[in-house]
């Protein structure tokens, strides 16, 4: 049985290529299609969510790739199976700008620390009223 404590979130950001605004759009679309169509497809990713900014802050990336992996192994061999290669190969060089975080996550922890939060918070508000 999986523990826990082993899992971990990998988090990955890029700016997309575009000769100008519709191929941006067009270049964007196909990245994020590209990774969704990882799901189910990949040993040990246990969730994948694939989104892009509609912020239009110039500082913001294009799309965030947020996955979880069942252990750090899982996550090392993400880079072998051939869907992966295969979006790689599809996406080529499109994504310029690229940023990465990978941690390693504790859910139960994470909801008793926000549920603690949330309590806190609701206290908080109440005595200032």
């Amino acid at each position: 049985a999986r523990r826990v404590s082993d899992m971990i979130k990998h988090i990955v950001m890029w700016n997309v290529r575009g000769d100008d605004a519709t191929s941006r759009v067009r270049n964007i679309a196909l990245v994020k299609a590209e990774f969704e169509s990882l799901r189910g497809r990949i040993p040990g990713l246990l969730h994948l969510e694939v989104g892009v900014d509609d912020s239009r802050i110039d500082y913001a990336c294009d799309v965030v790739l947020v996955t979880e992996f069942e252990s750090r192994a899982a996550l090392a061999a993400y880079a072998e199976p051939p869907e992966h290669l295969r979006v790689r190969r599809a996406l080529g060089d499109l994504r310029s700008a690229r940023h990465q975080v990978d941690y390693e996550i504790h859910p139960e922890a994470g909801r008793d620390r926000a549920d603690r939060d949330v309590r806190q918070g609701d206290k908080d508000h109440v005595q200032t009223l």
